[in-house]
């Protein structure tokens, strides 16, 4: 294969700039093009990549279909990032988020296609699974969306399939569980919980749980992340392609125990407070990733502890991340 030119989008990002570090060090990507409006990303994940020579970086907005249509020009894969987080936010502001999920992804797809593109990797989310119960989660059994952030993720994997479908491209589409890890914001009303305890145990802050703590996820290292993308990018399995995977670790934490385990982790005593339970979130996620590890050889490389203790360190010494953050 020759070598290939990355449009990744939302790579100022938290996940988008853990991808682009690992696409500089690749060798079987000649150039990547990165996409932000850094309205939730930031410049500062990027400073230490940007001078690289492989790297482009263009200002831009995914709700604009010129712009997508202008940056797939000559690009061979994309890698699609970009998009507007949060159950909370999608709770408030519905409209944005379907704007940004929902017509800035079909700009983006629509784009690649026009522009020649053969494969598009994009983030899906393990909100789609919605009500279920069922546990381990399956990729061919979801439920009904419990929040509008679901509702446009959902979309995005009905779009795929249309679009693989109907035109020459393939997709395929990750699902992420509760990513953490370094260039993770733990600041702003809709921050994640890992950076969120990261950074208030570290200030010797109480941290607020919401609920009782007893719902659980399956949080998943980024690295294990960035792992799955880049075999989902360069798969020559044919089955593998037109796909949706589930991207964990296959085992789940409880809030509580997670705090527990960060706290321990940094050496604390606090304990924490509890507040009310969150409108829209799911009680329990675990996934069932055997199909990921059947189709595209994922296996993750750090479990939520190993990971813990990784993104610990990164807030503690990153000298960027501390004069932000802390």
């Amino acid at each position: 294969m020759k070598k290939q030119n990355v449009l990744l989008t939302g790579g100022a990002g938290f996940i988008g700039s853990n991808l682009l570090k690992s696409f500089i060090q690749d060798d079987r990507i000649a150039s990547v093009k990165v996409l932000d409006n850094l309205s939730t990303g930031s410049r500062l994940n990027l400073e230490n990549l940007l001078p690289n020579k492989k790297v482009e970086f263009v200002w831009g907005d995914i709700r604009e279909y010129s712009t997508c249509h202008e940056v797939c020009k000559g690009i061979d894969l994309v890698c699609h990032q970009a998009a507007l987080g949060s159950v909370p936010r999608s709770i408030k502001s519905p409209v944005t988020t379907n704007n940004v999920n929902i017509t800035g992804t079909l700009n983006v797809f629509t784009a690649a296609k026009e522009n020649g593109v053969k494969r598009i990797v994009y983030a899906a989310s393990s909100s789609t699974y919605g009500d279920s119960t069922r546990l381990p989660k399956v990729e061919d059994s979801i439920g009904d969306p419990i929040s509008p952030y679901a509702v446009t993720k959902l979309v995005n994997e009905l779009y795929a399939n249309v679009f693989a479908k109907l035109y020459d491209i393939e997709f395929i589409g990750l699902r992420y569980f509760n990513v953490f890890g370094p260039n993770q914001d733990p600041n702003g009303a809709y921050a994640a919980v890992i950076p969120l305890f990261v950074k208030a145990i570290l200030n010797n802050n109480p941290s607020t749980i919401n609920g009782d703590g007893s719902q659980s996820r399956d949080f998943t290292y980024v690295e294990n992340v960035v792992q799955a993308n880049k075999l989902a990018m360069f798969t020559d399995n044919k089955n593998a392609v037109n796909q949706v995977y589930n991207i964990a670790c296959g085992q789940r934490i409880t809030i509580v125990d997670l705090y527990n385990t960060i706290k321990n982790s940094i050496g604390s005593n606090l304990e924490p407070n509890f507040g009310p339970a969150r409108i829209g979130d799911v009680l329990h996620s675990l996934a069932d990733i055997s199909k990921a590890q059947n189709l595209l050889g994922y296996n993750p490389t750090h479990n939520v502890h190993q990971g813990i203790e990784k993104a610990i360190e990164w807030y503690k010494v990153n000298k960027k991340t501390i004069n932000q953050y802390l």
